[in-house]
């Protein structure tokens, strides 16, 4: 019953690690106040495992990528219309 009550847990979501080093009641009381604003993927978990995953962004961030994608998506091949070199 005492490691419920140490700060060594972690609120997941969808987003990401919303919030971590909090006593079990205070995670649980933070899930439902997720919950409530319609935020989903929620669960607790240890400190530990929570500090492998990236932090939620914040709210006043945007979800778009960044400008700068050096990733990005071929085109079309004008011949063929296939992504990439024609066959």
């Amino acid at each position: 019953m005492s490691e419920l009550r140490e700060g060594r847990w972690a609120v997941m979501s969808a987003r990401g690690r919303e919030a971590s080093g909090l006593a079990y009641a205070k995670a649980a009381a933070l899930v439902r106040e997720l919950k409530g604003g319609g935020l989903s993927g929620l669960c607790i978990v240890t400190d530990a495992a929570a500090s492998r995953l990236a932090p939620a962004p914040d709210d006043n961030t945007s979800a778009t990528p960044p400008a700068d994608n050096n990733n990005p998506k071929r085109p079309r091949h004008p011949a063929t219309g296939r992504k990439g070199k024609p066959r």
